[in-house]
């Protein structure tokens, strides 16, 4: 089976499942992954369904904020993979959680540029020129706090022309030549390719987001959740987010 990915809630089946691990009744695994995972949890859970036949992964993509607040108003899913810890702890506070959280991987900042720089950005005290648009996420997703505390650490009060509410929205803006900046994390940087020109920036060392992983406590795959849980942590899917740029815990 191939992983199908899905901004809407995705629908759970009722079926007995061909997982041995899994919990009969639902073959369906729902996952829910801050944006910025979208590329390499896609190549994740292929792998994984090809690990568990039988199991077939619904993946779910936005804002962190975004995904706590939807899982607040009841959306069915197993795991939640947050773009930092923060986000996690709400869903911990709000008893979303069936099990602790889990890092599994870390990422920062770095600004993109339209193709080519021809604003011959280099700073991110560049980003307070007059008359340069820049575009960041809101202060609520995780890719919105960690600029905010960016601009603090370059000592540079930036003052966006839009706030997104996630990381692929900002890349798209300036891909699409909206904006003539933003910041992104390095990975979303590299997925792009030659649609934007990363710069990169020594500040962004110091902020550094860690990525948590866990199952919810309303799942109704709770077996397939944890095998998926323990194989995100592991080595092989490791391998997949490093060659996408994430760090290690």
């Amino acid at each position: 089976m191939k992983a199908r990915s899905a901004l809407a809630v995705a629908a759970l089946a009722s079926v007995v499942s061909a997982c041995g691990s899994a919990d009969a009744g639902s073959d369906i695994l729902t996952v829910y992954a801050a944006a910025s995972l979208k590329a390499p949890f896609t190549e994740i859970a292929e792998r994984f369904e090809e690990a568990n036949p039988g199991i077939s992964v619904e993946l779910s993509f936005a804002g962190s904020s975004d995904l706590v607040a939807q899982l607040e108003q009841g959306a069915p899913a197993d795991v939640f993979a947050s773009a930092d810890t923060r986000t996690m702890d709400l869903a911990v506070a709000d008893g979303l959680l069936g099990t602790d959280p889990v890092a599994f991987a870390t990422n920062t900042l770095t600004i993109v540029t339209e193709a080519g720089n021809p604003k011959n950005i280099r700073s991110v005290a560049d980003l307070a020129v007059d008359g340069m648009s820049v575009v960041v996420c809101a202060p609520q997703v995780p890719c919105g706090a960690a600029a905010a505390r960016l601009g603090d650490a370059a000592g540079v009060d930036l003052t966006p022309v839009s706030e997104e509410s996630s990381v692929t929205d900002v890349l798209g803006k300036v891909a699409s030549g909206q904006a003539d900046a933003g910041l992104v994390y390095v990975t979303d940087a590299v997925g792009a390719g030659g649609d934007v020109t990363a710069v990169a920036v020594p500040e962004a060392a110091e902020i550094v987001n860690v990525y948590p992983v866990a199952t919810l406590a309303d799942g109704r795959n709770p077996a397939a959740a944890a095998d998926f849980v323990r194989y995100v942590t592991g080595d092989e899917a490791r391998s997949v987010l490093g060659g996408a740029g994430f760090g290690t815990p």
